[in-house]
């Protein structure tokens, strides 16, 4: 038996990478089956559930954010059961894998997109025909080529799981930071085939599609054919994820966005950082003009969700110009600004600047940077702390009614403000129960802030009558507002989302 497994970062995720390989897997797909666990499962835990299938080949999807899992469930399955031949491969050991103890431990390392290779492999294994080397370079495949794996979202996926699809692979700009710069390009499926996949999903029940594609509106006409064959369905329960190029948004599909309905479109928004040196340095080609456009746009012509990312700790920029960055952006009305941390993912062009422009990195995963020429790690640890109550407070839709109050006109020195001081009095970035986030937020916007109380503490009951906390916190006072809990929309699903191929 052949077990294709991984660990997704949690319960909710799904991997489309193993769907890709059981699709390919042709004569050998009746003797394969896939069986996916978390990143808080116990190691010894999997490892007792794969070796109790008694495989005889494991083929394990390696990345980021599992790397110090799979290195223990492989070491554990040597020392149990050496006999069992362990197949690695994912973005996380396709490069700089040499010195890598997992490739070590491991019978064999697939690098690159490994959708018919990891069935080519399993043929000579099988057939008794040990491959001469242990690492395999698998060549690009074209995604026409493959079998698409839509069929293999069983029926607790749909129920139950985030259903990741794609339009095409690859990516054309070379952002330095960013594994897709090795693409030479972005390659598309076939669009009727791909259609017709999604009718069927469509027809088991599926309404959430998170599209991974780096690109969705580079080719303009594709991505209209795509969105008009979901909204030829006319159905309100549609939820519609997708990666949009911030600067590249023609009329033609602007006209197209204005049909959707609200609550439906989902846009996640790449910006990164508005500063021009920083985006020549690190290769990154942007209009910032162009793309200030289209997000002010799509806030005052659609109804769809804008989630725009910026990067902590690009080589070269400091923190003013990161707070620069920010309160440009957040000026432009984004619904979530999701302050990313940079990481050196292994095989990225961002590592040519470590030596001139002094970037230190974590050596363990997820590899985040610690601090740079520009940013001193007391600062970086600051900003580390900001990015996460800012997720806590601003991104969690929470707060709508006295983000405002908290922000005014200086919305990045501000919330470095409160974030600090949030720090001082819990210790803790994590854990926080709501109710106490609450208190902690009157408190702090009075003490450090120095807001008007009568205000601030309207604004912020009605967020907490929102919330659907029980009780009243010892801020109350009455408001207008008697609604209900207003039910979030369906958050980005972290870093997963990115790396979801093999």
């Amino acid at each position: 038996m052949i077990l294709l497994s991984t660990l997704n970062a949690r319960y909710s995720h799904s991997s489309l990478g193993l769907r890709y390989l059981y699709a390919n897997m042709e004569e050998l797909q009746a003797v394969t089956r896939i069986e996916e666990f978390t990143i808080d499962s116990r190691p010894i835990d999997v490892v007792e559930k794969m070796l109790g299938q008694q495989p005889k080949i494991i083929g394990l999807s390696v990345y980021i954010w599992n790397a110090r899992e799979s290195l223990e469930i492989v070491s554990l399955l040597k020392r149990i059961s050496p006999e069992t031949v362990i197949v690695i491969g994912g973005p996380e050991v396709s490069h700089e894998w040499q010195d890598q103890e997992i490739v070590g431990l491991a019978d064999y390392l697939i690098t690159g997109t490994a959708d018919l290779a990891f069935h080519q492999l399993c043929c000579q294994i099988l057939k008794g025909k040990t491959p001469l080397n242990k690492v395999i370079e698998a060549g690009f495949v074209h995604p026409c080529d493959v079998k698409l794996p839509y069929q293999y979202y069983n029926d607790e996926d749909i129920a139950n799981r985030v259903i990741y699809v794609e339009a095409s692979r690859g990516c054309p700009f070379k952002c330095e930071f960013c594994l897709s710069a090795l693409d030479k390009t972005a390659w598309p499926f076939d669009l009727d085939i791909f259609l017709q996949e999604m009718e069927k999903l469509y027809q088991r029940g599926v309404r959430h599609f998170k599209f991974v594609d780096r690109t969705f509106n580079l080719k303009i006409m594709t991505s209209i054919q795509i969105l008009d064959f979901f909204l030829e369905k006319n159905d309100p329960e549609l939820f519609l994820h997708f990666e949009l190029v911030p600067d590249h948004l023609n009329d033609a599909l602007k006209e197209k966005l204005k049909e959707f309905s609200p609550n439906s479109l989902q846009f996640e928004i790449g910006i990164q950082t508005f500063n021009p040196e920083i985006q020549t340095l690190i290769s990154r080609k942007q209009n910032n003009t162009k793309a200030e456009e289209n997000l002010l746009w799509l806030r005052e012509h659609t109804e769809s969700h804008i989630h725009a990312d910026l990067i902590v700790g690009l080589p070269g920029e400091d923190a003013e110009s990161f707070a620069q960055g920010f309160d440009r952006l957040y000026r432009l009305g984004p619904h979530e600004i999701q302050v990313g941390i940079l990481k050196r993912l292994r095989g990225s062009p961002i590592i040519r600047h470590t030596e001139t422009l002094g970037l230190v990195f974590n050596p363990m995963p997820p590899y985040n940077i610690l601090k740079t020429k520009a940013i001193s790690f007391e600062k970086m640890q600051d900003l580390n702390r900001f990015a996460r109550y800012w997720d806590m407070i601003a991104n969690s839709g929470r707060f709508s009614h006295s983000l405002p109050v908290l922000l005014g006109d200086s919305p990045f020195a501000r919330f470095s403000r409160l974030s600090q001081a949030l720090f001082e009095a819990t210790a803790q970035t994590h854990k926080i129960a709501l109710r106490r986030l609450f208190e902690l937020v009157y408190q702090l916007g009075i003490s450090e802030l120095e807001l008007e109380k009568e205000m601030f503490g309207r604004a912020l009951s009605r967020d907490f009558l929102l919330s659907g906390i029980k009780g009243k916190p010892s801020f109350h006072l009455e408001t207008e507002s008697q609604a209900s809990p207003v039910k979030p929309l369906p958050r980005i699903a972290n870093r997963q989302a990115r790396h979801q191929r093999t």
